[in-house]
């Protein structure tokens, strides 16, 4: 058997998240909009034919910002404050033998247009701007959903929300849409779990903007929202 298996990037997508800081820790957590766009190789209209039908996507993709030369079997989840080690295939962390992920999505449209050919709207994105996809495949709700499912050490964190103290003078500016994915993102608290500090200020790039907030207690605090 081959110890290597030779595989292309086919796609990439357009995200709102600039950095790694700040995206959703699992798809589907926000409305937040991407676009998958083809590699010219792929750009063949009869590749989506039927995809119509479908409602929301698995993403398989690279994870081309954590590509390292030795892997652990051991890694620190931020959620669990970066002080414990579970085994990596516990996980989804991006540090891992293969550094593959995937996310669920849902389908929102498919466009054409003379230069990127046929692209794929989507919503519920957890991906870095320009991430390279291997694979898209169909999600099937009657195969691929578990409501029975357990989320061992995960569950516990699925439910913890900041409160968004935000003045809307600062994340007014910002258009609905967007904003409502932001505040989203926020609540769902982006700094690792073991950073408490109170007067700490963090920045978050998102869209077109830098983000600068605070967090005491249960609350975060938006301090200011700059062009960038």
């Amino acid at each position: 058997m081959s110890d290597s298996v030779n595989m292309k990037h086919i796609a990439y997508i357009e995200t709102d998240f600039k950095e790694k800081f700040g995206i959703p820790r699992q798809s589907s957590r926000t409305e937040a909009e991407g676009r998958i766009v083809f590699l010219p190789e792929y750009r063949v209209r009869e590749a989506l034919r039927g995809l119509e039908g479908f409602s929301h996507l698995w993403i398989i993709f690279d994870f081309s910002e954590s590509h390292t030369e030795k892997w652990s079997p051991t890694v620190r989840p931020p959620r669990l404050g970066g002080n414990v080690r579970m085994g990596v295939f516990a996980t989804r962390s991006p540090f891992r033998p293969n550094p593959i992920g995937i996310s669920s999505v849902k389908i929102e449209g498919i466009e054409h247009s003379e230069t990127l050919g046929d692209t794929i709207l989507v919503s519920g994105v957890d991906l870095l701007d320009g991430t390279p996809i291997f694979d898209i495949k169909p999600y099937i709700a009657s195969s691929d959903s578990h409501p029975e499912a357990v989320g061992g050490f995960s569950d516990g964190a699925a439910g913890h929300k900041l409160n968004v103290c935000d003045g809307d003078a600062l994340l007014g500016r910002i258009p609905e849409k967007k904003r409502e994915t932001l505040m989203k993102a926020l609540a769902d608290d982006p700094r690792p779990s073991y950073q408490n500090d109170a007067e700490r200020i963090y920045s978050m790039r998102f869209s077109d903007y830098d983000v600068a907030f605070r967090v005491d207690g249960e609350n975060l605090y938006v301090l200011s929202v700059k062009d960038i």
